[in-house]
């Protein structure tokens, strides 16, 4: 998907696809992920960041971690392709403190995509420069909220900003951020490769695509399932 994206599409074609597909970003808030995108990639300013959301805090809940441990290759894939779109050349992986597994098979993809020419100075061959930073989170619930998250990153006490700051416009560093978490950026790769229109055919009228779901507690069977969004 990624040498699709670079070789065969613009950053406009990579952002209308993910429009077109109606990716609703999957850490709850459920908002058009193309338009976030959008909006990150028209704010002013030559420097912008796109973050990776690994900091999930609720109970129960592993579907960040499954991902990032058993196929972490597919979120990094889907993070450079959000950065060509976007126009970053500057990503960051924030990680739950508690996933040390995860973060030692990211840091292995990581390591694999460098020798690959998948990272760094101009990835493929395209032209196109992106690198990536992994940030361990201190363990407080309160960073999982994107402005926290961020000022996290920058070193500080994380810490929620005013809701009138918009991080897309002004966000790491007072710079255009865009933040999407794990199984977001995870879907991003299949959307490339499959096209919008077989994402479309998934899922519900205004949910497109699949969702993971962590099943706990007093349940026959536990584990994780990925099903159709809309499924009951």
């Amino acid at each position: 998907a990624l040498a699709r994206a670079l070789f065969e599409m613009t950053p406009e074609h990579v952002l209308d696809e993910v429009k077109k597909a109606n990716l609703r970003g999957r850490g709850g808030g459920g908002f058009p992920a193309g338009i976030k995108w959008e909006t990150t990639r028209n704010a002013p300013g030559e420097i912008k960041y796109v973050i990776v959301n690994a900091d999930e805090g609720d109970p129960g809940a592993y579907m960040d971690r499954s991902l990032l441990e058993g196929n972490p290759h597919s979120v990094l894939e889907g993070l450079i392709i959000g950065a060509y779109a976007i126009g970053s050349h500057q990503g960051f992986i924030y990680v739950r403190q508690e996933y040390p597994i995860a973060v030692q098979n990211l840091s292995v993809a990581l390591e694999q995509a460098q020798e690959l020419g998948l990272l760094g100075s101009n990835i493929l061959g395209s032209g196109f420069d992106f690198d990536v930073k992994v940030h361990r989170g201190a363990g407080a619930f309160v960073s999982g909220e994107s402005s926290a998250l961020m000022t996290a990153i920058e070193g500080r006490v994380g810490e929620p900003r005013p809701k009138y700051i918009r991080t897309a416009v002004s966000g790491i560093w007072e710079r255009p951020s865009n933040l999407n978490n794990v199984e977001t950026w995870a879907t991003v790769p299949l959307i490339i490769n499959k096209g919008p229109e077989w994402f479309t055919g998934i899922g519900t009228e205004g949910s497109k695509g699949t969702k993971i779901f962590s099943l706990v507690g007093k349940v026959n069977n536990t584990g994780l399932v990925e099903v159709p969004m809309g499924m009951t």
